[in-house]
């Protein structure tokens, strides 16, 4: 099973798009941790939207796409009108 997601940081008000094959609370933990990378130093990366695949090919599509949108307004409006949502 893969998952996408989306995480939000309040401290850097940044969305975070990535998917994984690892347990969604292992990930984010890893997220949370001070590393390089975007998602290090914050510390407050909370899930705000995820979708489950059977696939890896299937999933990496799905976040390719919301990254190819560029538009925070159309993560949000996924993020609210969405029954995924990690709230």
């Amino acid at each position: 099973m893969w998952t996408v997601y989306i995480l939000y940081s309040v401290k850097r008000d940044r969305y975070y798009i990535g998917y994984t094959g690892d347990e969604l609370t292992v990930r984010i933990r890893k997220h949370n941790t001070n590393h390089k990378g975007f998602t290090g130093g914050a510390g407050d990366w909370e899930l705000k939207y995820s979708e489950v695949f059977d696939d890896k090919l299937s999933a990496h599509r799905r976040e390719l796409q919301l990254k190819g949108w560029k538009s925070r307004i159309k993560l949000e409006s996924l993020i609210s009108g969405s029954g995924h949502s990690g709230f």
